[in-house]
């Protein structure tokens, strides 16, 4: 089989800590696809945006609350293209300029970068490329269209002969809608050569504007507002068109697929979902003293070594000093309400009581949108807090070099959304190759790796998805938690730590085993680039030619409470 020549936009990619180019999450996932497209010499491309000022620039101000501060960011290292393209948006005819990373640049496929920071853009327009996720409505638009539009005519004038367009979120839509144009309107010959991951199933995540808004933007590249409303909705939703714009589409973990698919059932002339779990790149975020067939006593002791690692810089960074020989858990990712950095604060008596003994060390880490008036205070709450804490630090500025001091550094990786709402959660994988055991709410890719006793914990009870609540839920998944803790992992920890370089063992071995982005690439090649039982024949007669009556189900997957 002939693989097909694929095209994968996404607003953000973290290739390297050097180039601000993401936020978060899911620049972390964009960057490990980026990384084993090139490992594995596929024929792919990326496309994503050249920020002059990256996301932003997390500090500690005077008063020791957060700031939030902007830096122009500078490279010498991108290879000029010589491309520019106009795009029409709000009013305005818009020069985007084409940068390139080459794969010997980071390790990439060639991955191309759009700026219209340039001269010959009025101010506006240069503000276009200046901030990831502006909280600009109009200059948010924009981007995306520059992101969609643009990037398809970059890579046409490029010559890159796509067959495939894989937009990573609805933030890539104009893509598509760039497609059509191109298509005269036929809709089914776009189809042919769409693809799309949806990330979440938080209403934030999935992006809705008015549909005159949108227009004026350019984001439906001369499509008429008919057309448009057809496909979104007058009060456009960016998801459901690229349901309906796409051959077919992929959640990023087992449970999302059946959350998904539950989610968007309504949705007429949507497109299949399927599940592809998400993955990470080992061969970036893998320490290479926690790779091979190491011994217990060795993986011990190469995670003693990197927690003094880690701890230098926590010493520098917040003044506190924090010892090796103890328990260490780590939360880091993005402030959001639902992912709830406070989880395990909950009770002060509670948590005080291991802190003071001892016990257990304890980080947060993570960035909030600038523009997130909620998630701001989270982090301030926790950072005051962490100053009258022992054994707590709070550490701005979460980006690729501390994600990873912080994966190689810890113990315990902690995830506590609240269940269904975090899709993949994709770090704990990073962190499992790193000996870290995973501690999680039984949400995302936990259900499908994470084993109780084997290779970590995961929060489970009787009831776990029966309605009641948000507070209850709260302090039911809190006292779970706080159990775990308590009578198994502290336990093992200080008195069976052969037991605990087991566990750390087959952490290790379940993300080289599978949530491996190597697996994760393959798996896009064969299941949605290029479906293995696609174009000869309808799902239906795939079956019949196979002998296949029904597709067998499984009750460990049934997820029938969905609302």
């Amino acid at each position: 089989m002939t693989l097909p020549n694929v095209a994968y936009f996404s607003m953000e990619i973290a290739m390297d800590q050097s180039l601000s180019t993401y936020s978060g999450g899911l620049g972390f996932l964009a960057g490990s696809h980026m990384l084993s497209a090139g490992y594995l010499q596929m024929p792919m491309v990326g496309v994503t945006m050249l920020w002059s000022y990256g996301y932003y620039d997390q500090r500690i101000d005077h008063s020791g609350n957060v700031e939030v501060a902007y830096i122009r960011k500078y490279y010498d290292y991108l290879t000029d293209t010589g491309i520019v393209v106009d795009v029409d948006t709000f009013g305005e005819k818009v020069k985007v300029k084409a940068y390139r990373v080459e794969p010997e640049l980071f390790g990439t496929c060639p991955v191309y970068l759009l700026t219209t920071d340039i001269d010959g853009n009025s101010d506006w327009a240069k503000s276009i490329s200046h901030k990831l996720y502006d909280g600009n409505e109009k200059i948010r638009i924009a981007q995306e269209t520059v992101l969609g539009v643009a990037g398809i005519r970059v890579l046409q004038a490029a010559g890159y002969n796509f067959d495939v367009v894989h937009m990573n979120e609805g933030h890539a839509l104009p893509a598509a809608f760039e497609l059509l144009r191109q298509y005269n309107g036929n809709l089914e010959e776009v189809k042919k050569r769409t693809v799309f991951t949806t990330h979440t199933p938080v209403a934030a995540g999935n992006e809705v504007h008015w549909v005159d808004t949108l227009l004026e933007g350019g984001f439906f590249a001369g499509a008429s507002r008919e057309t448009a409303i057809q496909l979104g909705g007058e009060n456009f939703s960016l998801t459901v068109a690229a349901l309906r714009m796409s051959r077919i589409a992929n959640a990023v973990s087992q449970l999302h697929g059946l959350v998904a698919n539950k989610m968007w059932e309504w949705v007429d002339g949507r497109c299949p979902i399927r599940a592809i779990t998400n993955a990470v790149n080992l061969h970036y975020w893998q320490d290479q003293r926690m790779h091979g067939d190491k011994t217990l006593d060795q993986l011990l002791a190469a995670k003693r070594e990197m927690k003094e690692e880690l701890f230098k810089y926590v010493a520098n960074v917040a003044g506190k000093r924090f010892d090796p020989d103890v328990l260490t858990i780590t939360w880091a990712r993005r402030f959001a309400d639902y992912k709830r950095a406070w989880l395990i604060l909950m009770d002060k008596d509670r948590i005080n009581k291991l802190l003071e003994e001892n016990k257990v060390q304890i980080i947060f880490a993570g960035k909030f949108h600038p523009d997130d008036v909620m998630g701001k205070e989270m982090f301030n709450k926790l950072l005051n807090r962490s100053h009258t804490l022992k054994n707590v630090v709070v550490l701005p500025g979460y980006e690729l070099q501390l994600s990873g001091m912080l994966k190689r550094g810890t113990d315990v990786w902690l995830n506590t959304p609240l269940r269904p709402f975090e899709a993949s959660g994709t770090s704990g994988m990073s962190a499992n190759a790193n000996g870290a055991i995973h501690l999680s709410i039984y949400d995302g890719w936990a259900v499908e790796g994470t084993f109780n006793g084997i290779n970590g914990y995961t929060v489970e009870y009787p009831g776990l998805d029966d309605e009641m609540p948000w507070e209850e839920r709260h302090w039911k998944d809190h006292e779970c938690l706080m159990e775990i803790i308590e009578n198994q992992i502290i336990p093992t920890y200080y008195n069976n730590k052969q037991e605990w370089a087991r566990l750390m063992r087959q952490a290790i071995r379940t993300s080289e085993a599978y949530f491996n982005s190597d697996r994760m690439v393959i798996e896009y090649y064969n299941r949605l680039y290029a479906p293995i039982a696609h174009d000869d024949c309808s799902a239906g007669e795939k079956k019949k030619e196979m002998n296949i009556t029904e597709t067998p189900t499984f009750d460990a997957w049934t997820y029938s409470n969905i609302k």
